[in-house]
């Protein structure tokens, strides 16, 4: 293998919300507002056309004209990671090559969907994908998503392998499967947590962060937790997670992004507006949401 791609993926990665007006338009004003608020909120990097960015739903000039606004508004302030994943691999590696990826320092790629790919057919895919890409990759595993795990010996087969795959962000839930790869991997790639729940217990594993859906509402807490279990402070670190654990748990009741799109709405970054086939979270969990947040003194730190 030669030399991996050099890229500090440590730290709070944040999967961006895409904004929409109440007509369901792409909201640029609120997605400036949000980009704003993220960096402000000490994030480490941001995170464009991921799962909580309703990607599948945006077309292919909303796509490029919404990475194309956050890369000016970001104005190299901070390294932005862009979502660009599919179940054809050779259109995601067409993609890879003829996509504008000015502003962007690296890729996230989740496994296959629907197709449900053996083992042998997800290394096959990464091995396509590094071959294709100018850029890092983060291998994405979602089996809730995508129906089919990235098992253990497959990721550290393509960590070993591919200079291109510099980390993968774990969303198995599998704290054993997770713990495993943390323990195998090479030193220079990196496990990220993909879930906000399991960022601090991971992190004491030994991850080195997450890309999170509850730091688009609160960035600057949830930096300060992480940043804390980056230093060792893990007491520091634990009464954060306590503090936001409860809400984390109810963001996600009614779906990603209902959850947190009522939280911005709610900060007056952007309206709680999904589309469709996603809704807007019920009444019982915006209540149970609010009543959280005040309850955890959240907004003291949004």
């Amino acid at each position: 293998m030669k030399n991996r791609e050099s890229l500090d993926l440590t730290g709070l990665g944040v999967a961006m919300v895409t904004p929409f007006q109440k007509n369901g338009q792409v909201d640029y004003a609120g997605l400036q507002r949000l980009t704003e608020h993220l960096i402000k909120g000490n994030v480490d990097y941001l995170v464009v056309h991921g799962t909580t960015g309703e990607t599948p739903t945006l077309s292919t000039k909303e796509i490029q004209s919404t990475k194309e606004f956050i890369v000016e508004v970001n104005n190299g302030r901070l390294p932005i990671v862009l979502g660009i994943g599919g179940n054809n691999t050779r259109a995601v590696c067409e993609e890879l090559k003829e996509r504008d990826l000015s502003g962007i320092s690296a890729i996230l790629s989740a496994s296959p969907s629907y197709n449900k790919p053996t083992q042998e057919g997800i290394y096959q895919h990464y091995k396509a994908l590094n071959e294709a890409s100018p850029l890092p990759i983060i291998l994405y595993n979602v089996p809730g998503r995508t129906a089919s795990n990235v098992s253990e010996e497959t990721t550290l087969r393509i960590a070993r392998e591919f200079n291109k795959v510099v980390a993968v962000k774990e969303a198995s839930g599998n704290m054993s499967q997770i713990m495993n790869l943390i323990n195998k991997a090479p030193e220079d790639f990196t496990v990220l947590s993909g879930d906000d729940a399991l960022t601090l217990p991971l992190m004491a594993a030994g991850a080195k962060g997450v890309i999170s859906v509850v730091g688009n509402g609160f960035p600057s807490a949830f930096a300060d937790l992480v940043h804390s279990a980056s230093r060792g402070d893990f007491n520091t670190a634990l009464r954060i997670h306590q503090q936001l654990l409860e809400t984390i748990d109810l963001l996600f009741a009614d779906g990603n992004p209902a959850g947190i799109k009522e939280v911005l709405s709610y900060l007056n970054i952007c309206e709680n507006t999904v589309r469709l086939p996603l809704v807007k979270v019920s009444e019982k969990v915006k209540n149970a949401l609010y009543k959280s947040i005040a309850e955890a003194e959240l907004l003291n730190d949004a």
